[in-house]
Order: C-alpha cells, then structure tokens, then sequence
C-alpha cells in the first residue's frame, strides 16, 4: 500500500485504551510513514473504516481481477474435508460455485491478518491511499 500523495509507504499504528472498567480498547490506524516527504498531509484512517472501503472495493472489482478464485475454491474443499473427518462421513465432497466476493468480504472482517494480507496480495495493482481513501491503481 502507498500514499497517494508522497508515494511513501503505509504503516499500521496500534494503540490500546484503558477503560474505567479495567477492560482494554485496541485500535489501529494507518497512515503515510512519511519517508519521502516529511510534511505529507495524507492524515490517518482507522482499521474499521479502511475494511469498509475494502469491501466497497472488492464489489467494483471485475471477479477475475481479484485473481483468488482457484485459492477460495481449494480451501473451501479443505473445510468440507474436515468438516467430513469430524463427522465421521465419507460422503463426495463437492464445491459448488462459492460467492468470491462475500468469502473475500468475511477474510477482511474475520480473517487473521496473515490471511487478509494474502487475499490483498492477489489484488492486480497497488493499493492507494489518499485523504483518508483507499483506490486501486492496475497494472498495464
């Protein structure tokens, strides 16, 4: 992910509040890291608001640019597999056709960040973010 207005790179920063009732808040934000202008006004967005544009994103997307399907399609059968060992069947596994969006959606708000930083990775281009918007620029 770059800035959009310096070309610098992304950062996350990870701040923890704690509550009056001894509980603990986490939240991130990412903003510009600022290496290559010092003054660069790009402003910080937190974790929420930048899956929201994610998901925003991935439903203007073209399926094929998501570049995931044949990923999805796999560890879809990998679960139904061991979904069949606990239940002790041994019945045909079949993947039917699986909505890449809405599974692509449910990594970006349930998912580990190991795996959210994969399925970001088979985006074709490079992910912009300027005042506080995500884009996506392709590539040619």
């Amino acid at each position: 992910m770059r800035c959009g207005l310096c070309g610098s790179g992304i950062t996350a920063d990870e701040k923890f509040k704690k509550l009056k009732n001894g509980g603990i808040n986490r939240h991130v934000y990412y903003g510009c890291t600022k290496v290559r202008d010092r003054n660069c006004k790009a402003g910080y967005i937190n974790e929420t608001d930048l899956v929201k544009q994610f998901e925003g994103l991935i439903d203007k997307l073209d399926i094929h640019e998501l570049g995931i399907k044949e990923k999805i399609k796999e560890e879809v059968a990998r679960f139904k597999k061991f979904q069949m060992a606990l239940l002790g069947r041994k019945d045909q596994i079949k993947v039917e056709d699986i909505d890449i969006r809405n599974y692509a959606k449910f990594i970006l708000q349930e998912g580990k960040d190991t795996e959210k930083r994969e399925l970001l990775s088979y985006l074709k281009g490079t992910i912009v973010l300027k005042y506080k918007i995500i884009s996506l620029l392709t590539r040619k």
